[in-house]
């Protein structure tokens, strides 16, 4: 699969992602594939069984790609997930075998305050 085909299947996950889609949403995924939370320790084996565990989740999501970045078999999302209208600055890496993901780990940080010994020396961003 070529990277531009990959970039577009990425597309179509997020966007399906966005709107709750969870069939197109886990499109994207091998049968036997594997989603990692390193930070809460949990690893889930299975296309259904991660596509299960996201759609039980009770909480109202939305999804603002920043960037995608990657080539050839790994590529990475700088996301913002935001449940229940709080904000959680998110990063997604996506390994790909046969033009599917087969292994993803994402990492969660939520906002906090800025600090003041560095407040001369930044611009605040929205």
């Amino acid at each position: 699969m070529e990277d531009r085909e990959i970039r577009a299947a990425l597309d179509r996950h997020w966007a399906a992602s966005d709107a709750n889609d969870f069939e197109v949403e886990h499109d994207i995924y091998r049968e036997d594939a594997v989603l990692e939370y390193p930070q809460s320790g949990e690893r889930i084996h299975g296309r259904r069984k991660i596509q299960w565990s996201r759609a039980a989740q009770p909480n109202q999501k939305r999804f603002t790609v920043r960037r995608i970045i990657g080539a050839s078999d790994l590529w990475v999302t700088e996301l913002i997930l935001t449940y229940d209208g709080q904000p959680s600055y998110t990063v997604s890496i996506m390994e790909f075998l046969d033009g599917k993901v087969t292994r993803e780990t994402q990492y969660f940080g939520d906002p906090f305050k800025p600090g003041p010994s560095r407040a001369q020396w930044v611009e605040r961003m929205s």
